[in-house]
Formats: structure tokens, sequence, C-alpha cells
């Protein structure tokens, strides 16, 4: 019984580091969309504008991890691939998002999001990040 406990921590614990890894990667595919150095635009700047768009990346990343894992059935090597898989493919989607807006819209959409001021933009665009999550979630199930 013991043992099921530790089993399934590790399990919880490769889970998370999965989830961990594919945020990172949401943090870098944001900070390569936008202009500057995304770090210093939310954590020094306090820019609420990337805040918000690097927020709606993150939850959305957590959205498609929850739910595959939650959709693996007990199979933990297929739950990790899946859930690394699906979680890739939502990043990808809420990249690609990014630029269909960015195309569609007027001005440069990242450089509209580095503005001191709140721009409506960025609502509209993690509106978007939170949408493709949700739909990738539901592939999902």
């Amino acid at each position: 019984m013991l043992s099921d406990v530790f089993s399934e921590v590790g399990i919880a614990a490769t889970y998370g580091l999965v989830g961990l890894v594919l945020m990172a990667v949401g943090f870098a595919l944001v900070d390569v969309l936008t202009p500057g150095n995304l770090r210093e635009q939310v954590w020094v700047d306090r820019n609420r504008n990337a805040a918000v768009l690097l927020a709606s990346n993150l939850v959305g990343v957590g959205i498609i991890v929850a739910t595959a894992i939650a959709a693996s059935e007990d199979d933990w090597g297929v739950g990790i691939v899946s859930t690394l898989a699906y979680g890739l493919l939502g990043l990808v989607l809420m990249g690609l998002s990014f630029v269909v807006i960015d195309a569609v819209t007027p001005g440069k959409l990242g450089a509209i999001l580095m503005e001191e001021q709140p721009h409506p933009a960025v609502y509209v665009n993690g509106a978007s990040h939170l949408a493709v999550a949700a739909i990738v979630a539901v592939a999902i199930i």
C-alpha cells in the first residue's frame, strides 16, 4: 500500500515536470513573439499587457496538460507522451493564433502588447490563447 503511494507520487512528479517544461516552452514562445525581454517586461517594467498575454498562455498550457493527464487512463508512458504532444500542439496553435491576429489587425501586435498603457488587443489575444487551449483540451477527451 505504501509502495502505491510512492508510485503515484512519482507519476504525479513526472506529469508535473512535463507541465513545467511545457510552461517554460510557452514562456519562450511568448518571449520570441514579442519584442524585448519578456522577463524584464513583466517583472521589472511591470508591463500589464505582457503579463496578461503570458498569463493566458500559461493558463492555456495548464488546461491542456490537466486534460491530457485526466484522459491518460492509467497508462503512464502513453500519458506522458500524449501530454507532451498535446501541450506542444497547443503551444504551436497559440503561436499561430498570435501570428494570424497580427496579420489581420492594424499595427504590429508585438509592439502594441509592449505599450505601457493597457491595450484591448491584449485581452483579445489572451482570449484567443484560452480558446485554443479549450479546443485542444476538448479534442483530447
